[in-house]
């Protein structure tokens, strides 16, 4: 049976290193980064350019999930509503896939430092962090798994995704 991992989580929260760890441990894997399929400039929220994203989304991981030579797909991007994973599964080839959602979240104050440090390296504009910290609630009503990063290093969370998907299996 095929893996899918939806890891969601605020801007700044760390999604983008513990997917890549989690690629990484896992074999015949592939990672999707949802903000690759935005990669715009200028970055343009409308109707149109929504729909264009989940389409690419739905296109690549429905790609990957329907190839042979992948059994783990790592997909990560900010989903801080209910409405966007529910619209995304409903577009792919779930057949024989379990699928573990887990949104990714830490404190306040880690996620300020973490942004914090991305500004002062060039990565985020100042602006991010007002946007990510009031979007932190909102992974408290989604129908996924809520995973603490506050003291773990990527590596760590991605083995704590990797537990979890084993006790997945369990059930």
């Amino acid at each position: 049976m095929k893996q899918l991992y939806l890891i969601g989580g605020p801007m700044g929260v760390g999604k983008t290193a513990a997917c890549r760890c989690l690629s990484m441990q896992l074999e015949h894997s592939v990672f999707l980064d949802g903000d690759w399929c935005w990669m715009t400039h200028p970055f343009t929220v409308t109707d149109e350019t929504k729909a264009m994203v989940m389409d690419n989304i739905a296109h690549l991981l429905g790609n990957f999930l329907r190839c042979s030579a992948i059994d783990h797909v790592v997909f990560g991007w900010v989903m801080h509503e209910q409405a966007i994973i529910d619209g995304l599964l409903a577009r792919l080839p779930l057949r024989d896939v379990q699928v573990i959602a887990v949104s990714l979240v830490c404190t306040p104050d880690a996620l300020a430092a973490r942004i914090g440090r991305d500004v002062a390296a060039g990565l985020r504009t100042p602006d991010v962090l007002a946007r990510s910290l009031s979007r932190l609630p909102l992974y408290d009503a989604l129908n996924t798994v809520r995973l603490d990063t506050t003291r773990l290093t990527p590596e760590e969370t991605a083995r704590a995704i990797r537990e979890l998907s084993s006790a997945y299996q369990k059930e």
